[in-house]
C-alpha cells in the first residue's frame, strides 16, 4: 500500500522527534560519523601546503571544513526529525527550485567560472555548488513521482515520459555549465531506482541504451573529454600533460606500500599532486596510511551502502515506496560517487572532477552527503517505527 503524498503535511514538517538511542541503526550511524572524523583528518593533512601557499594558514581548509562539517551535522539532524510524507510532497517544489538554480548559475555576473566551467554561485565568503544539490533534488522528484505511480510504473511506459523529459532538460543545463560527471552520477542513481522501482526490461534497457549512446557522443564531441577518456589508458605515454594528474596519483599510492608514510609525511600533495585536498585526497591517504588505511576506508563506504541498501529493501517490503526508492537512491549516488572517485585516484577510471564523499573538501558536497544520509537515516527511522507498531497492535482471535 503506498503512502499518501498528502500536502496537508507541509502545516507540520518538523512533527517528528530526535529518536531514542535504540530506534535507529547505530552501526550505520558509527560507520558515518568514523569515515567524517577520517575524511577531516585526512583534508586537514593534504590541505596544508596549499593553504599556507594561498591564506598563509596551514589550517585555513581545516577550519573551513570543520564549519561546513558542523552545519552538515546539523543539516543530519534536522532530516532526522522531517517525515518523509513532507519530503515527498516537497519534491515538485524541490524540482522547480533546481531549475532556478540551473538557470541562475549561467546567468553571467551570478555564476561564478573557475577552470572553464560555471559551477558555482558566491554566497559570501563560500560557493555554493549547483549540480550537488540538484542531484540530491531531483532524485527525491522522481522517487515521489515512482512512488505515486505505483503499480502503473510496472504495467506502462506512460510514467516514463515525465522521467525522460526531467532528465533531458537537467542534462542539459548541466552539459551547459559544464558538468558531465554530476550527469553521469544522476543519470546512474536514477537509473538503479527505475530498475528497482519495477520499471519493464525492456522500457530499462532502451532507456539505459539511449543514455549510453547519448554519453559516449558527449565524449566525442568534445577534444577535452575524449583525451581524458583515453589518457588514463597509458597515463606515463605523456606524464606531464594529459597523464600529469594521474601519474601523480599513481606515484602516491605506490608510496605508501602496505603501511603508508606515516600521517602528514605525503610528499606528493606537495604541489606535485594537483587538487590534493579535493579530488585526490584519496591518494593522499594512501601514500600517508597505505594498503591498510585504503581498506578501512573501502571497508566504510562498503557498509554505508549496503546498510542502505537493506534499508531501502526494508522499506519496499513495508509498503513505504519512497522511502524505499529514495533509501536505494541515496546508497546507489553514495557509493557510485565513491567508487568514481576512488577509481580515477587508482587509475582505474578517467580523470574525473567528482568529490569523495565525507572526505574530500567543499562545503556543498559535505552538506548534501549530511542532507541525502539524514534522509537514509529517516527512511530507516520510519520503516522501524512502523514495524514496532505493527508488531504491538492486538492480534484478532480466530473466529
Amino acid at each position: 500500500m503506498t503512502e499518501r503524498l498528502s500536502l496537508s503535511v507541509l502545516t507540520a514538517p518538523f512533527a517528528g522527534r530526535l529518536p531514542a538511542a535504540g530506534e535507529f541503526d547505530r552501526p550505520l550511524l558509527v560507520a558515518i560519523l568514523v569515515l567524517a572524523a577520517l575524511g577531516l583528518v585526512m583534508m586537514a593533512s593534504a590541505s596544508v601546503a596549499i593553504g599556507e601557499a594561498s591564506s598563509e594558514s596551514a589550517t585555513h581548509f581545516l577550519r573551513r571544513q570543520a564549519a561546513f562539517l558542523g552545519l552538515g551535522m546539523l543539516a543530519f539532524a534536522v532530516c532526522l526529525r522531517i517525515p518523509l510524507t513532507f519530503v515527498a510532497a516537497v519534491s515538485a517544489p524541490l524540482l522547480v527550485l533546481s531549475f532556478a538554480l540551473l538557470i541562475a548559475v549561467l546567468i553571467p555576473g551570478v555564476g561564478r567560472e573557475v577552470n572553464g566551467a560555471t559551477r558555482w554561485i558566491p554566497l559570501g565568503p563560500v560557493n555554493f555548488q549547483v549540480s550537488e544539490f540538484i542531484r540530491l533534488f531531483v532524485l527525491i522528484y522522481f522517487a515521489a513521482l515512482l512512488a505515486r505511480h505505483g503499480e502503473r510504473v510496472r504495467a506502462s511506459a506512460a510514467p516514463m515520459l515525465p522521467v525522460a523529459l526531467v532528465m533531458a532538460a537537467v542534462g542539459a543545463l548541466l552539459l551547459a555549465q559544464p558538468d558531465f560527471g554530476a550527469l553521469a552520477v544522476l543519470a546512474a542513481t536514477v537509473g538503479g531506482v527505475l530498475f528497482i522501482a519495477g520499471v519493464p526490461l525492456l522500457i530499462f534497457v532502451v532507456l539505459g541504451t539511449v543514455a549510453v549512446l547519448a554519453g559516449a557522443a558527449l565524449i566525442i564531441a568534445e577534444p577535452y573529454r575524449l583525451e581524458r577518456f583515453t589518457a588514463f589508458t597509458d597515463p606515463w605515454a605523456d606524464p606531464f600533460a594529459s597523464g600529469f594528474q594521474l601519474t601523480q596519483s599513481l606515484i602516491a599510492v605506490g608510496r605508501g606500500e602496505w603501511l603508508g608514510v606515516g600521517l602528514g609525511n605525503s610528499v606528493q600533495k606537495l604541489f606535485y599532486l594537483p587538487e590534493a585536498h579535493t579530488d585526490f585526497v584519496f591518494a593522499v591517504m594512501a601514500e600517508e596510511l597505505g594498503v591498510v588505511g585504503m581498506a578501512v576506508t573501502i571497508g566504510l563506504y562498503s557498509f554505508i551502502v549496503w546498510r542502505g541498501c537493506g534499508i531501502g529493501a526494508a522499506s519496499l517490503r513495508s509498503g513505504r515506496l519512497f522511502g524505499g526508492l529514495l533509501a536505494y537512491g541515496v546508497a546507489i549516488a553514495f557509493g557510485l560517487q565513491a567508487f568514481v572517485n576512488m577509481g580515477v585516484n587508482l587509475g582505474l577510471l578517467p580523470t574525473k572532477g567528482l568529490t569523495l564523499p565525507l572526505m574530500s573538501y567543499g562545503g556543498s558536497s559535505l552538506i548534501v552527503t549530511a542532507l541525502a544520509l539524514g534522509l537514509l537515516m529517516r527512511a530507516d527511522l520510519e520503516c522501524r517505527q512502523a514495524g514496532r507498531a505493527a508488531s504491538q497492535r492486538p492480534r484478532r482471535r480466530a473466529a
